[in-house]
């Protein structure tokens, strides 16, 4: 997969900048002043365009979603990774999706300074999709009992045209109709000027004021100063509840994991007695186990989809209750990089992973509510070994290519 890049200008300075699409923690280069990328919903971009100066621009829109698709099968849970985009506009004169465009070309974000005609989407992403689902599901074997995607970067792409005798494509200006379009009229069409903003926030911690902390495509801060973790919010910076599993091992990295309480309808799940029953574990139940409570867990960080489903539905097995104590770490901290609404969006696909007998249980899947009530974001310590960063205790592992290779997931 390939990342989307930006061209862009520091907002304190003015100096060009070039971004990743996943991209959220900016440092200038030139005033080394620290900013937070935000924007209402989702980002809107626009791809550069090579039309002379005196050509009405119309910016036709598509919706691009890049993330995991799971589907419940009779045969178990099938995975996709997706890139893939789609018109956001009923129209028979554009391209039905952008292709390789958005990967190929180096793109820049919407700002009411640009000129031009915006397309209103007359599509809702959910009904796009809709529509990519539809498509994957004819090769899936048999029915779909449940489908979620997770990990979704969605964004708006508008693509630049423009109308002389016939529709112009103004990245290339080539024609994309063979006649003249009699009834095309931009006026018919519901848009206008952009009004969108990207927010630049800068990265102080509100508590102390010391700089806050992450990798270029963080979605948390830390504050090593105050021991203080920060979500990004169009109002500013709020403060998250966090722990820290607790090690004497050396040599390690902290991953990040959710941990969620959620309310379950439609099957049996409050404790650790019903996750034994539910799974099929080979234990003998005990009595105090009817009063442990059940949690979900899953990862906060981005990793290929079979990785994502075993380490969800291993560490929900396990049940983790080791000591933990609100204190960041001084080692390696693996940033969140998979947000709280897409593990929450997980949790279906999790307890799907875990259940059995799957022929009887997978049926249910339909009648299923999850509701989160709660969460807490877990730093877990792992073991870095050559090729491998290891959790004996918890039986997990994980191979060191994956994390290298979801970052640009």
């Amino acid at each position: 997969m390939t990342d989307i890049i930006i061209e862009h200008q520091c907002p304190q300075c003015g100096a060009p900048a070039i971004l990743k699409e996943t991209d959220r923690l900016f440092s200038c280069e030139f005033c080394r002043v620290n900013s937070y990328l935000l924007q209402d919903g989702f980002f809107r971009y626009m791809l550069p365009n090579a039309a002379p100066e005196t050509k009405d621009l119309v910016f036709f829109p598509y919706w691009r979603f890049k993330g995991m698709l799971f589907s419940c099968v009779d045969s178990g849970i099938e995975h996709k990774f997706i890139d893939i985009s789609h018109q956001a506009v009923n129209s028979r004169y554009f391209p039905s999706s952008l292709g390789l465009r958005s990967q190929a070309l180096k793109l820049n974000f919407v700002s009411p300074k640009t000129n031009g005609y915006f397309l209103r989407p007359t599509f809702s992403f959910k009904e796009v999709m809709g529509i990519f689902q539809n498509r994957f599901n004819t090769s899936l074997p048999g029915p779909v009992f449940q489908q979620s995607h997770v990990g979704d970067t969605v964004s708006l792409i508008y693509s630049p045209f423009y109308k002389e005798e016939k529709i112009f494509d103004a990245v290339l200006n080539k024609a994309v109709t063979a006649e003249p379009p009699d009834d095309f009229e931009t006026a018919s069409l519901l848009g206008g000027r952009p009004n969108w903003h990207t927010q630049f926030i800068p990265t102080l911690c509100p508590d102390c004021g010391w700089d806050l902390k992450g990798r270029s495509d963080a979605l948390v801060l830390n504050c090593k100063n105050c021991d203080s973790v920060w979500k990004p919010t169009k109002n500013g910076f709020k403060k998250l509840k966090f722990s820290v599993m607790q090690t004497n091992d050396k040599n390690v990295i902290y991953l990040p994991f959710w941990r969620i309480k959620a309310d379950v309808n439609g099957i049996t799940l409050n404790s650790y007695a019903d996750l034994v029953r539910i799974a099929n574990l080979p234990k003998a139940i005990q009595k105090d186990w009817e009063d442990k409570e059940f949690q979900f867990w899953a990862t906060a960080f981005k990793v290929r989809p079979q990785v994502f489903i075993r380490l969800g539905r291993s560490i929900t097995l396990s049940q983790p209750m080791e000591k933990m104590l609100r204190k960041l770490p001084d080692a390696r901290i693996h940033p969140v990089t998979l947000p709280l609404k897409e593990a929450v969006e997980s949790l279906i696909i999790n307890l799907a992973s875990f259940m059995k007998p799957r022929e009887d249980l997978f049926p249910l899947l339909h009648d299923i509510t999850i509701m989160p009530k709660s969460f807490l974001l877990i730093y877990i310590p792992f073991v870095e070994h050559h090729h491998e960063f290891i959790h004996p205790k918890l039986n997990l592992t994980l191979n060191k290519n994956q994390l290298n290779l979801a970052s640009n997931l």
